[in-house]
Order: structure tokens, then sequence, then C-alpha cells
């Protein structure tokens, strides 16, 4: 009776893995996305550094111009530096967000690699007994 159950219990096992294994990709696709999302903004916020420090060079009675659509508008520099320093504590902010995201995509995929591992290892010891 056990031997006929056998077949059975391995192919449950087998669906189970291949529903885990699509668990997976589907992490390492979000972990890869997050990558690529977080190269973004560390982009940006390094972009945004580098005007800062040009807008720190200026005099106090610079023009400072900001282009709203195809449209250059005159920009107070105190509100320029001020635009600018908000928008990179913004971006930093989502960093962080992208950073604490990460953390517990790759715990999941550590998690789910495990699960796998070691329902591998339950299929082998049924097969190994049939």
């Amino acid at each position: 009776m056990a031997s006929s159950s056998t077949p059975a219990a391995v192919r449950e096992m087998q669906k189970d893995l291949e529903i885990q294994a699509n668990a997976l990709s589907k992490i390492q696709k979000d972990i890869a996305k997050n990558h690529q999302v977080r190269k973004q903004y560390t982009i940006q916020v390094g972009e945004n550094e580098l005007v800062l420090k040009e807008l720190e060079l200026l005099n106090d009675g610079a023009n400072v111009y900001k282009l709203i659509g195809p449209v250059l508008v005159k920009q107070d520099l105190a509100e320029a530096k001020a635009n600018v320093k908000k928008r990179i504590e913004y971006i930093s902010a989502e960093l962080k967000r992208m950073d604490r995201a990460l953390k517990d995509l790759e715990d999941k995929q550590n998690s789910k690699k495990e699960s796998i591992f070691k329902l591998q290892q339950r299929m082998q010891a049924v097969q190994a007994k049939a």
C-alpha cells in the first residue's frame, strides 16, 4: 500500500516544488527591480548634491533660473537651495525605504531557497525508499 502512494506523494511534492520555484523567481525579479530603482535614486541624489554645490558657489544676488516646461523662470537663490535640499532629503528617504524593502526581499528569498532545499531532500528520501 505504501508503494502505491509513493508516486502520488512524489507528484504532490513536485507540484509544490514548482510552486515554490515560481515564487522564488518572482522574489528574484522583485530584487532586480529594486536594484534598478535604487540605482536611479542614487544617481539622482548625486546629481542634486552637485547642483547644491554649484548653488553654494553663487553670490547671494546671483540670478537663478528654473526650467518649468519650455520656460526658464527666475527663482530666488535661497528658495532654489531649499528646494534642492528638500529633494535630496526625499530621495535619501526613498533610498532608505528601498534598502529596507531589499532586506525583506532577500530574507524572503533565503527562506524560500531553504524551503525548496528541504522539499528536494524529502523528495529524494521518498524516491530512495521506493
